[in-house]
């Protein structure tokens, strides 16, 4: 198999992995806290992945520390959003459509925060996107936002940031240690708020730790190893397109695990996003290669 064929087909598994990786979290917080869940994952995760750190290409210069650490406040928060939506939602097929808008949120930001204009073929998705948006709040023939509707909303903005800032310092920075540091940071923002504002239980059930162990070891470090591989050898344009598969994918596992059915309204609305994230994408992929 073709060295690219292959990296593909690892960012497809990615994607799904990445689906599972939502059931995992929201079955484990039905018995844990979930600032404590979040903590404890990602820290663990950081430090499976804190051995692959060593050499001397993944070296960082201690002037680059700064930067790296506001880049992990930036996921720490939007992970602190994402979970507390994913412990209350009542459908995590429509969190991961809300999430995907993150990559819209993208060009927005980075016009704010870098000066890099939107190129056109955003403005053009930017409404159907927003349309796509406003179908998964309508429930007959009325506009109702519910709460976790509106925490994936800040957290796919959070995340947008976030990605402006790490796209921006990985030009200089290794992406091992700083994806590992940033795992870090959000590990210890989840377990610094678990201490302040959640009581921890005594034990915890067999099965609320194997969703956890799942967590840890599949849907976060697996999951980052496979996603490296397949970024490494494929192109950047071919991966971001791939990626968009995520929330297909989680609206299949919610059907599958949870039953959730959409009504025909939210169902328009994600095939609006669906088709805002593929074009925009698919545009920026032509205009690349022209």
């Amino acid at each position: 198999m073709q060295p690219q064929r292959k990296a593909e087909l690892f960012l497809v598994l990615t994607t799904f992995i990445a689906a599972w990786g939502w059931v995992f979290s929201r079955e484990a917080v039905q018995g844990m806290p979930i600032f404590a869940f979040l903590g404890s994952r990602f820290l663990l995760a950081a430090i499976i992945l804190l051995p692959f750190c060593r050499g001397k290409r993944n070296q960082i210069r201690l002037r680059q520390l700064p930067s790296i650490l506001m880049t992990g406040g930036w996921m720490a928060l939007n992970l602190v959003l994402w979970i507390y939506a994913v412990a209350t939602t009542d459908s995590i097929g429509e969190g991961a459509f809300i999430m995907s808008l993150a990559m819209l949120f993208v060009p927005l930001v980075g016009w704010v925060v870098l000066k890099i204009r939107p190129s056109r073929y955003f403005w053009e998705a930017l409404p159907i996107a927003i349309l796509g948006l406003a179908c998964l709040t309508l429930f007959t023939g009325q506009v109702q936002l519910k709460s976790s509707q509106l925490w994936f909303l800040a957290a796919a903005i959070v995340q947008a940031i976030y990605f402006c800032y790490t796209s921006l310092y990985t030009r200089s920075v290794p992406l091992l240690p700083l994806t590992t540091i940033q795992l870090a940071c959000t590990g210890s923002a989840g377990l610094i708020l678990s201490f302040f504002l959640e009581e921890w239980p005594t034990t915890l059930s067999t099965t609320t730790l194997m969703w956890f162990i799942a967590s840890v070891v599949i849907a976060t470090s697996l999951r980052f190893i496979l996603q490296l591989i397949g970024q490494k050898n494929t192109t950047t344009a071919n991966a971001a397109i791939i990626m968009i598969l995520e929330p297909v994918m989680t609206v299949f596992v919610a059907a599958i695990w949870y039953h959730e059915r959409m009504p025909l309204i939210q169902i328009i609305g994600c095939i609006l996003i669906l088709s805002a994230l593929f074009y925009y994408r698919w545009r920026a992929v032509n205009s690349l290669s022209k």
